[in-house]
């Protein structure tokens, strides 16, 4: 069967930590893309679980609400990087 090439971007953090992993277990990035392609294809999809557990979310009751909520995270978010 013929290869063809596929490429992805990637932040530069991610790129060292995904070599790095790579290189610890053995093996090379390709080599873990393919697995990865490889399992995706088997699977029908993500080898592992995405999904996030949406029984445990409770909606704002408002967009006020919501907001409000927004505004606060952003501050604390803002105050903790100072």
């Amino acid at each position: 069967m013929q290869k063809i090439r596929l490429a992805a971007r990637v932040d530069e953090e991610q790129s060292r930590r995904f070599q790095a992993m790579t290189s610890a277990l053995g093996i090379t990035p390709a080599d873990a893309l393919r697995t990865f392609i490889i399992r995706f294809g088997a699977e029908g999809g993500f080898p592992f679980e995405t999904k996030a557990n949406l029984s445990d979310i409770e909606a704002f009751a408002s967009e006020d609400e919501a907001t409000a909520f927004a505004s606060r995270l952003s501050k604390r978010i803002i105050d903790e990087a100072r």
